[in-house]
């Protein structure tokens, strides 16, 4: 029996990757390109550049392809996911009547405003991409979430008046939507020339890319968190309901049809800020990492590695977008003094992801009336075998990390491997392409010492330093 391929997109929010996968859930090659730096024409606007989406998911592809050394006949489907929360603005033909709006755009947590008369189709990242690849106006259901007209009971358009006009998009600018598993239409001769990817093969619906993430890692369980490390960090489990007005949390659209995946509120520029570090130290840390011939990332968790837990008293507060609702917020490092360097500023902003994320997840499972017993982390920062530790000891849980830890692209090969009938279902499809590399048990020590400073401090910094920043916004803003 010949071996059959499955390709993965995953769009994100700093890159755009391609992956093909067989049906095992190994990466056989992979293409990657980098999104270009955001557009930020005026206050409150985030762009991506003129065609940039699609540009890099032609790159990325061309790449995969060019290193594939097996027969395209035999790549059986392509799942698509992409960047959620954003808006696209489209002309009758399809083509971009203006740049994609990213999901930090101001713009994009407001009702639509018909402001263009060009623009035919209001849709998503997901519902332009896969009008490029099939010719379709079709896209999934499960990346609707915010100002959208969504019944997010029944996964499909409203008919309700006041909804629609509330958000001022009628039914004839809205894509058809698909469930995720289900094929949204097949890759046009036009598209298989531009990207080099096969033509005819089933383009298939997935979900947003949070929900995907937590498909591709394996987190299933509804007492399995996955903590995804990306632009914005998140923690998510699945669940059955559709729970409504929640305080804590917010539901959200699974990648499995008809189910949920309940997400805690997140850190905005999360991993950003360690790239944000990162690149301050400048030559300095790309010199000492070249003199020991390994990576930067490398280089900074060995450093950090030396430091005890709790940074010797130094943290911070991840404050480094702030929420529209409350534009005063900075990111903050309190606590030094002479025994910090370099390796306790980058080991602090670990612990405070960790930290962070751990009374985001708690108050989640609170209300959900919920014990995590495991987490699984996701993203490149699972790499680092420090931080991995980190939340292990924060959280007081095994947490593991997976082969595949960019676990969008295996996410959208899972739901297009459901699709097209290599597997009967999507439990058995992870059980056979999911993979746990390894997993790290806490040690108590730490995790009592991490919960007395965050019970006795940490959860407390902003109700103190929000107040000056109050402030001082009206004079530096």
């Amino acid at each position: 029996m010949k071996k059959k391929y499955i390709i993965g997109v995953d769009g994100g929010s700093q890159s755009s990757k391609v992956i093909i996968f067989d049906l095992e859930g190994n990466i056989v090659c992979e293409g990657k390109q980098n999104l270009r730096p955001m557009s930020l024409p005026a206050p409150g606007v985030v762009e991506h550049p003129d065609d940039d989406l699609w540009d890099s998911i032609v790159a990325a592809s061309r790449l995969a392809m060019s290193s594939f050394s097996g027969n395209p006949e035999d790549i059986i489907g392509i799942g698509l996911c992409t960047i959620r929360f954003c808006r696209v603005l489209l002309k009758e033909d399809g083509t971009l009547a203006s740049p994609a709006m990213s999901w930090m755009d101001e713009r994009v947590s407001r009702p639509y405003e018909h402001i263009n008369p060009s623009v035919k189709y209001v849709t998503t990242t997901s519902g332009y991409i896969t009008h490029r690849l099939t010719g379709n106006f079709h896209d999934t259901a499960a990346n609707y979430q915010g100002q959208w007209p969504i019944n997010t009971d029944t996964w499909q358009w409203s008919e309700d008046p006041e909804v629609i006009k509330k958000m001022n998009i009628p039914r004839e600018m809205l894509f058809h939507l698909k469930m995720p598993g289900t094929i949204l239409g097949h890759m046009s001769e036009k598209a298989a020339q531009i990207t080099g990817l096969p033509a005819s093969i089933p383009v298939v619906a997935t979900a947003n890319d949070k929900a995907v993430e937590a498909l591709g890692a394996g987190s299933l369980a509804e007492n399995t968190a996955l903590i995804s490390l990306g632009t914005y960090i998140a923690s998510m489990v699945h669940g059955h309901e559709n729970p409504k007005d929640t305080m804590q949390f917010w539901t959200n659209f699974a990648a499995i049809p008809n189910h949920y995946l309940y997400e805690s509120y997140g850190i905005r520029r999360g991993m950003w800020t360690v790239s944000w570090f990162k690149n301050l130290l400048g030559d300095d840390i790309a010199l000492k990492a070249e003199a020991l011939s390994i990576t930067e990332e490398e280089y900074l968790n060995q450093e950090a590695q030396k430091v005890p837990a709790g940074s010797d008293g130094l943290m911070t507060v991840l404050d480094w977008l702030a929420p529209v609702h409350e534009p005063f917020k900075k990111g903050l490092m309190i606590g030094f003094d002479a025994r910090h360097s370099g390796a306790h500023i980058y080991r602090s902003i670990l612990e405070a992801i960790a930290l962070t994320m751990k009374d985001r997840a708690d108050a989640m499972c609170a209300e959900l009336s919920i014990e995590l017993d495991h987490i699984i982390v996701s993203g490149g920062g699972s790499n680092s075998s420090l931080f991995m530790q980190i939340f292990a000891d924060v959280f007081g849980v095994p947490a593991s990390r997976n082969i595949v830890n960019g676990s969008a692209s295996l996410g959208s090969a899972i739901c297009a491997a459901v699709a097209v009938g290599a597997y009967d279902s999507y439990q058995t499809a992870t059980e056979k392409m999911v993979k746990i590399r390894d997993t790290f048990q806490p040690n108590k020590t730490n995790t009592d010492f991490y919960k007395r400073i965050n019970d006795e401090v940490y959860k407390h910094i902003t109700a103190y330093t929000d107040e000056i920043l109050k402030k001082s916004y009206p004079i530096f803003r």
